[in-house]
């Protein structure tokens, strides 16, 4: 009989998180922060997009792509973005600056599985967004589907990675709601401007794209756009990308303080 007890305590475990995992995906839907801003605005975005007549002339300064074409990546990069630097972080402090997360120490569910929870349905937010985002860019709109399927993978494995790391530790060191939604908006902003949503990285002058190639969006743009054109990503972009989930994971857990 005591042989089945860790099966049994397993079998426990995972029914707690899956009920906890069902709370937070309600709540999601109820508040729909990710769906409307990791869902619908990327599918808005991608629509105006690939309408601008403009966008749809190739040009040489952008080696011979299109507009829609090098903005698409940069659109994925958007809503991973989105997600870990707004969606994730801002319910995580207001968890924490509520007592939520103190007062969950007291019953079976442990505060932990309220983390894992949020991480699981903003990540299906964001899948879901970057999925609409390459369907509706290739169907309605003709981009090209990734040549590299499998560095294309690893680009977007490791943007995630990264991005919800940051989203995590800023979790982790703002004070409450209104902190983490200021500084996620305030990372968002320039950071998207190195990943090329405004000018093209390939219209940056020489020293701005040395820095988008090292930000973290730049890089997960970058390494999607090479992965699209066919060819794996260069070691450079993934190992920074792979920096920024190592660095900023490791504040997270360091930082990260229950109530």
């Amino acid at each position: 009989m005591t042989s089945h007890r860790p099966a049994e305590r397993w079998q426990q475990a995972q029914a707690s998180f899956g009920k906890v995992l069902l709370n937070e995906a309600r709540l999601a839907w109820r508040t729909p922060r990710g769906l409307i801003f990791g869902v619908g605005l990327p599918a808005v975005l991608v629509v105006i997009f690939g309408e601008l007549p403009k966008d749809q002339v190739r040009k040489s300064s952008l080696g011979g792509l299109t507009r829609f074409s090098v903005e698409l990546p940069v659109l994925i990069a958007f809503v991973i973005a989105i997600m870990a630097l707004y969606s994730l972080p801002v319910p995580l402090a207001s968890y924490r600056e509520q007592g939520i997360l103190r007062r969950l120490a007291a019953t079976p569910a442990r505060p932990s599985w309220v983390l894992a929870a949020q991480v699981v349905v903003n990540l299906v937010f964001a899948l879901a967004g970057l999925l609409i985002v390459v369907v509706v860019g290739a169907a309605a709109f003709g981009a090209s589907a990734p040549d590299s399927l499998g560095g294309f993978v690893v680009a977007i494995a490791l943007s995630v990675a990264a991005l919800f790391a940051i989203g995590l530790a800023i979790a982790a060191l703002a004070g409450s709601a209104a902190a983490a939604h200021g500084i996620g908006v305030a990372l968002l902003l320039p950071l998207m401007f190195f990943a090329g949503l405004w000018l093209p990285r390939q219209e940056m002058t020489a020293w701005l794209q040395h820095v988008s190639d090292y930000s973290p969006l730049g890089a997960a743009s970058q390494a999607m756009q090479v992965a699209i054109q066919g060819t794996f990503p260069a070691a450079a972009l993934l190992l920074t990308l792979a920096a920024y989930a190592a660095v900023f994971g490791f504040l997270a857990a360091r930082y990260f303080r229950w109530e």
